[in-house]
């Protein structure tokens, strides 16, 4: 048995919460935009760029933004 997203049918968000991480290193609020930029470019699963791209346009905390998109950070 592995620990792989894909047994359970959730998707894996490690990858979120490193990129989250690493992008509310010294922030306190980023854009959508921003953020979606950044998970194009970390090339996050498509799922999560979906969930991403899906999020109304604004700014999120690290905690907003890790509750709406299924992320551990907060």
């Amino acid at each position: 048995m592995t620990d792989d997203a894909s047994v359970t049918g959730e998707p894996d968000t490690r990858a979120l919460d490193d990129l989250l991480d690493d992008l509310y290193r010294g922030q306190e609020r980023i854009t959508q935009a921003d953020i979606y930029r950044r998970a194009v470019a970390a090339e996050l699963p498509p799922e999560l760029l979906a969930r991403i791209d899906a999020l109304p346009e604004g700014e999120y905390a690290v905690d907003e933004v890790s509750d709406l998109l299924g992320g551990s950070v907060g």
